[in-house]
């Protein structure tokens, strides 16, 4: 099986290079596709500051997914390909239910006259 970006996703020759966290690659290949030169040119073209793009390659700043969603805009890669170059395998994004929930013992405006 071929992806969009021509990388047999059933070799195994890659290995473990591809199972590995990696936003420089993803970066490479957008830098690549897009025919730009540089990461300035690649902020640019994305539309961000340059400090995000040096702190996505130096893994001080993850990618998000507003920036997955542009990358995917510039590029016309779907995003699973987009995914697949960084090294993100999940199949699904679980958002835990305790996020959502309000703490314990926040005095959240309660009105009760307890006297």
């Amino acid at each position: 099986m071929t992806n969009q970006v021509g990388n047999d996703m059933n070799n195994e020759s890659e290995g473990d290079d591809l199972l590995q966290y990696n936003p420089n690659r993803l970066l490479d290949t957008l830098i690549e596709n897009l025919r730009l030169k540089n990461d300035a040119a690649l902020s640019r073209a994305l539309e961000v500051a340059p400090p995000v793009i040096s702190k996505i390659r130096h893994h001080r700043l993850p990618v998000g997914a507003s920036l997955l969603i542009r990358m995917h805009e510039v590029s016309d890669l779907s995003i699973r390909d987009l995914r697949y170059l960084m090294g993100d395998r999940r199949n699904k994004f679980r958002i835990s239910d305790k996020q959502f929930k309000p703490k314990e013992g926040s005095g959240g405006g309660s009105t009760e006259n307890k006297g």
